[in-house]
């Protein structure tokens, strides 16, 4: 049985989604959804799994999320209070941020210099490559299941063997000839 999530749980994860689809824009799951902007169609960083990512223990920065979070909505406070911009207390002060002030604190943290860089680009790159890649999933699974990064990307099907084969070359040409002592499955001897 799952724990029954925090207040700051809650906060934890508002926030994140905010951070990822402010690099990843998507749209909105529901007229209520303050954590995503709606600043694009379709879906973005979110939809395509990158909380899923981002809690995955491999990626080495589960245990700085908490941190991160607390830090992003201090960071958006200072940033709303030098802009005299109006936070709603309700929510994070991250998420409360429009998404044109969010992308442009998001530009700050993660500009060349900035002390807390690494932080900030981790996040956004595990952002990006949620989408991306699906690096939380199987690639046949996610494909299976509708990931939108892969979709998008016009990411085939596997044939029924489940490997990846093009019907015609990609470069146009044939490159070279497959080597005689690659298994079946396609890997070297």
């Amino acid at each position: 049985m799952d724990p029954i999530p925090t207040e700051e749980d809650r906060v934890e994860t508002m926030t994140l989604e905010a951070f990822a689809d402010t690099i990843v824009p998507g749209e909105k799951r529901s007229a209520g959804d303050h954590a995503i902007a709606g600043a694009s169609a379709g879906p973005g960083a979110v939809a395509a799994g990158a909380l899923e990512l981002l809690r995955t223990p491999a990626t080495g920065v589960t245990a700085g999320l908490r941190p991160l979070s607390e830090a992003l909505n201090k960071h958006a406070e200072a940033f709303a209070a030098e802009r005299g911009v109006e936070l709603d207390g309700a929510l994070p002060a991250f998420v409360a941020l429009d998404f044109a002030h969010r992308t442009e604190l998001v530009r700050t943290l993660t500009a060349p210099g900035h002390p807390e860089k690494d932080g900030w680009v981790s996040l956004a790159l595990f952002s990006n490559m949620a989408f991306d890649s699906a690096a939380h999933r199987h690639t046949a699974e996610a494909i299976a299941n509708g990931h939108p990064g892969l979709l998008a990307m016009g990411f085939t099907t596997p044939d029924a063997d489940g490997l990846w084969r093009s019907p015609s070359f990609s470069y146009g040409r044939k490159l070279a000839d497959l080597h005689p002592d690659t298994t079946a499955s396609g890997s070297p001897a």
